[in-house]
């Protein structure tokens, strides 16, 4: 059996301008995509984060898809921001840069500091420290 590592996460969105203008700005992640085109890939260690307008992709699949409307709760994008004091921080500054919150910071069970946002398209952002012990 030939083995499989997951190399990029793809996220098909309404407003490509608008998202990248969200996880360049708020989240951080570095991109060349200069404005033209319906596909944008952002640098990012470990794995690639892509982004591509949902308006072509009936051309590309042949068939139109279906997307969840509001909160999308298929999937999370996770931010490790390491110290349970940062994941305050950064909930605050992606809200301020039109994240939505959907739930704040607080302490986990499981020994962590979590807090979720929303994009601009609704997909779950957690943002969470390192574990303690």
């Amino acid at each position: 059996m030939t083995a499989v590592r997951f190399d990029m996460i793809g996220i098909f969105v309404n407003d490509l301008a608008q998202m990248v203008d969200f996880y360049k700005n708020a989240v951080g992640l570095e991109t060349d995509w200069n404005g033209e085109g319906p596909y944008a890939e952002f640098r990012h260690e470990g794995i690639r984060l892509s982004m591509y307008a949902r308006s072509q992709l009936p051309g590309l699949l042949g068939t139109p898809p279906d997307f969840p409307q509001g909160l999308n709760g298929t999937f999370e994008l996770a931010l490790n921001v390491g110290q349970p004091g940062n994941v305050d921080v950064k909930f605050q500054e992606l809200v301020q840069r039109g994240g939505r919150a959907v739930y704040a910071p607080r302490d986990e069970p499981w020994k962590m500091r979590s807090a979720m946002i929303a994009d601009p398209d609704g997909n779950l952002i957690e943002i969470a420290s390192d574990f303690w012990e």
